[in-house]
C-alpha cells in the first residue's frame, strides 16, 4: 500500500514538474533595481520588455532583502538566466562555481563587444584575470566633496585645493552663514577626498601579497588630526558619527553646512531639487576634486560595478544575451532611464519626449539612470553640475577592494577613527590602536 501511494505521489510530482517546465518562461531574471517602481508598474515594465524581445519573461524583483533572496536562490539551485549583483560579489560566486564565464559570449556579440556601448574602462572595473564574468548594467559613478558653489563665489575664494584651503572656506561659512558647519558626512562615508591628501585609499590595499588597511597607517594620522581641528573649531558636524545620508543632505539644502561628501549624481539632484522647490534661492552645488597627495595624485572612490551575471545553471543563455544586447541599445536605454512609454513618458509627433507626472516622480531611473554608452544622447539634458562631477570621477576615482573580512574590520577602523576625528585621542594614537587591533584579529597581515 505504501509503495502504491509513493508511486502515485511521484507520478503526480513528475506531472507537476513537466507542467511547470512547459509553462516556464523563455527568460527568468532576478533583479534588485531594474524594473518598475512598484508592483503595478513592474508588470508594465516586463510587458514592454516582452514586446521588444518577443519572449515570455519572468522578472522577479524582491520587495526587500535582495542579497538574502539572491544567495538563498542560488544555494537552492533555483534556475535564473540572469541575476543582478555588483562586482564585490564576483570573487565568491566564481569560487563557488555559481556563475558562468561570459568572455566568449561577449566577444561573439557585436553589441556587447562594441566599446562605444560598453567602454573598456567599464570592463576594467571588474576584470578578473582578463575574463568577463558579467556584463555592466549601468554607468556607476563615484563620491567626491560637493561644495556650496554660491557661497564660495560670495566668499571671493578660489575652489579649495589643499586642506588649508578647505579650512579657510569652512571658517568663512561658519562666520558668515549663521554658524553653519563647514563639512558634514555620514561616518567615514565618504572622507576619501580628504584622505587623498595623505596619498592613501579606503578599504584594503594589497602590498606584496599582504593585506593592509591604509586608514590604519601613520599616513592617515595627520588627516585625522585635521578633522579633530575641524571639530574643535566647530567646523565639522558633530553628528557625522550617527548621520545617515538624509541628515547631511538636509543640512546642505537648508544652509546649515558648506560642503558634504556624496555621489556625483547628487550634484545634479541637489541643484534640481532646489531649483524646483525654491526657485528664488541662490543655491548652487558643485562637485570638487579631492586634495592632491604628496605625489600630486588625487584618490577618489568609484562605486562597485552594477552587473548582470549568468548563473551556471541558466537554461536560456541565448535569451539572456538577447536581453543584454537590448539593454545596451537605444530602446533599452530609454526603458532603463525614462521607463515605460505611456506610463512614465509620452512621445510627441515631432519625436520629443515628455515625462508624465509619474515619470517625473520616478526621476528617470528604472535601473540604469546613467548608461555606459558614450554615444547615446539622453532625451533630457543632464541635471546641472552632473557632467562636470562625472568628469572628476572618471579622471581620479577607482573602486575599493573590500573582501569579506572588511565587515569585521570596518567597525574597528571606524571606532578609532571617530575618537581621533572628535579629538578624543591624537591621530597617531588612533592609528596605533587601530593597527594593533586589526592585526590581533587577523584582519591584516602587517
Amino acid at each position: 500500500m505504501k509503495k502504491t501511494l509513493l508511486t502515485a505521489n511521484l507520478t503526480v510530482l513528475a506531472a507537476a514538474l513537466m507542467a511547470s517546465s512547459a509553462l516556464a518562461a523563455d527568460l527568468r531574471i532576478l533583479t534588485a533595481v531594474t524594473g518598475g517602481k512598484d508592483a503595478a508598474e513592474h508588470e508594465q515594465f516586463v510587458a514592454e520588455l516582452e514586446e521588444h524581445l518577443g519572449l515570455d519573461i519572468e522578472m522577479v524583483k524582491p520587495a526587500s532583502d535582495y542579497n538574502n533572496v539572491l544567495f538563498t536562490s542560488l544555494a537552492s539551485g533555483e534556475r535564473y538566466d540572469l541575476i543582478y549583483g555588483d562586482s564585490s560579489m564576483l570573487p565568491g560566486l566564481i569560487d563557488q562555481g555559481a556563475i558562468t564565464d561570459m568572455t566568449d559570449m561577449v566577444a561573439a556579440s557585436a553589441v556587447l563587444s562594441d566599446e562605444t556601448a560598453i567602454p573598456a574602462g567599464e570592463w576594467a572595473l571588474f576584470d578578473i584575470d582578463g575574463r568577463k564574468w558579467a556584463v555592466p548594467n549601468k554607468f556607476e559613478g563615484g563620491t567626491l566633496p560637493t561644495i556650496r558653489q554660491d557661497w564660495l563665489e560670495e566668499s571671493g575664494m578660489e575652489t579649495p585645493v589643499t586642506l588649508d584651503d578647505w579650512t579657510a572656506f569652512f571658517k568663512w561659512a561658519r562666520d558668515n552663514k549663521d554658524g553653519a558647519y563647514g563639512l558634514s558626512t555620514s561616518k567615514l562615508y565618504d572622507i576619501q577626498g580628504f584622505m587623498s591628501a595623505a596619498g592613501i585609499k579606503a578599504g584594503y590595499v594589497m602590498e606584496d601579497g599582504k593585506r593592509t588597511i591604509p586608514y590604519a597607517t601613520e599616513g592617515a594620522a595627520e588627516v585625522y588630526d585635521w578633522f579633530a581641528m575641524l571639530s574643535e573649531e566647530g567646523l565639522l558636524d558633530p553628528n557625522f558619527v550617527t548621520n545617515g545620508s538624509g541628515e547631511f543632505r538636509n543640512l546642505f539644502m537648508t544652509d546649515r553646512v558648506a560642503a558634504v561628501t556624496y555621489w556625483d549624481a547628487w550634484v545634479g539632484l541637489f541643484n534640481n531639487i532646489m531649483a524646483t522647490d525654491h526657485p528664488d534661492s541662490s543655491f548652487e552645488a558643485k562637485g570638487v576634486a579631492g586634495v592632491p597627495g604628496p605625489d600630486g595624485d588625487i584618490i577618489l572612490r568609484r562605486g562597485n560595478a552594477s552587473l548582470w551575471m549568468m548563473p551556471a545553471n541558466a537554461e536560456n543563455p541565448e535569451n539572456a544575451i538577447k536581453f543584454l544586447e537590448f539593454w545596451h541599445s537605444e530602446p533599452g536605454y530609454v526603458l532603463g532611464t525614462l521607463g515605460v512609454e505611456g506610463v512614465d513618458y509620452t512621445v510627441a509627433a515631432d519625436g520629443s519626449y515628455e515625462l508624465t507626472e509619474q515619470g517625473q516622480a520616478h526621476g528617470m531611473d528604472h535601473g540604469a539612470p546613467r548608461v555606459t554608452s558614450t554615444t547615446w544622447e539622453h532625451p533630457f539634458p543632464a541635471l546641472p553640475g552632473v557632467e562636470e562631477a562625472q568628469e572628476i570621477i572618471m579622471e581620479h576615482a577607482s573602486t575599493e577592494y573590500l573582501p569579506a573580512e572588511w565587515s569585521e574590520a570596518q567597525p574597528i577602523v571606524e571606532k578609532h577613527a571617530f575618537q581621533a576625528m572628535l579629538g578624543e585621542v591624537t591621530g597617531a594614537e588612533a592609528v596605533s590602536a587601530m593597527h594593533a587591533e586589526l592585526l590581533a584579529a587577523g584582519l591584516i597581515d602587517e
